[in-house]
């Protein structure tokens, strides 16, 4: 369910049969130089850490991935907007990029929060989505799906590292935001011992999905907040590195 991962652990290769051409991994905390509380191998520069650390673990995700050119790097909002990775030169205010040919690299950065990567069964266009509760509710798989201008039957999805079922403890204002859209969102929310709510991401990834169209889903199965030892996790550390989660079209070989 969640995918191989690579030898020393830097990153996770989606489980998916995505067409030959398309490259996706997640990174995981691993294989960097930042100091706590971003150790290691943290890729963002808005959380406080050394930008000589950052600079130096994205040159070295470029490298290790040989990443055909630097990654569409955004500044995340928790919103539903969505660019054409290929016209970003410097961060923009998105939540989800797409590329429609080889050599651009989406991305998106998450410590808690959901990224979600499609790819046509072609493998012509690809894309992927930051997905925390709030642009889950608000559309933004379905924003990703429009702006990837193709049949949603076409495509396929990849669920990323996010905080599991049994961690996500929400108020009613998070469930009300799903159940005024979709009802049946409800099996996604369990009632806890205090009152509040257990929500459950990937579950409510998949029914976004499955009603806009989009069939083959895969993914899922982590937890963030538990596996400190691999993922950063906002709501376990507050002060804290972030993950990428990586797309891309190689060139014809």
């Amino acid at each position: 369910m969640t995918g191989p991962v690579n030898d020393d652990m830097r990153w996770i290769v989606p489980d998916w049969p995505a067409p030959a051409g398309v490259n996706a991994v997640t990174t995981t905390r691993r294989g960097g130089c930042s100091v706590p509380p971003f150790d290691s191998l943290n890729l963002a520069t808005h959380v406080g850490d050394d930008p000589a650390a950052v600079d130096a673990n994205r040159r070295t995700l470029v490298e290790a991935l040989v990443l055909p050119s630097e990654p569409a790097w955004l500044e995340q909002v928790h919103g539903v907007e969505v660019v054409d990775a290929g016209g970003v030169t410097t961060p923009v205010p998105a939540d989800a990029s797409v590329a429609f040919g080889a050599g651009t690299v989406c991305a998106v950065q998450t410590a808690d929060c959901m990224p979600v990567a499609f790819c046509h069964r072609s493998g012509g266009r690809v894309g992927v989505a930051h997905a925390g509760w709030r642009g889950l509710a608000d559309g933004v798989l379905e924003a990703t799906i429009a702006a990837l201008d193709c049949p949603a039957a076409d495509l396929m999805a990849w669920l990323g590292p996010a905080i599991g079922p049994r961690a996500f403890e929400v108020g009613e204002e998070v469930r009300a935001a799903f159940l005024d859209r979709d009802a049946g969102a409800g099996t996604c929310f369990v009632r806890n011992e205090r009152g509040r709510w257990m929500a459950d991401l990937y579950a409510l990834a998949r029914r976004r999905l499955a009603r806009a169209g989009v069939e083959a889903v895969y993914g899922g199965g982590w937890c963030t907040f538990g596996e400190s030892d691999r993922f950063f996790s906002y709501r376990r550390d507050g002060r804290t590195g972030r993950m990428a989660t990586l797309i891309w079209i190689s060139e014809p070989g």
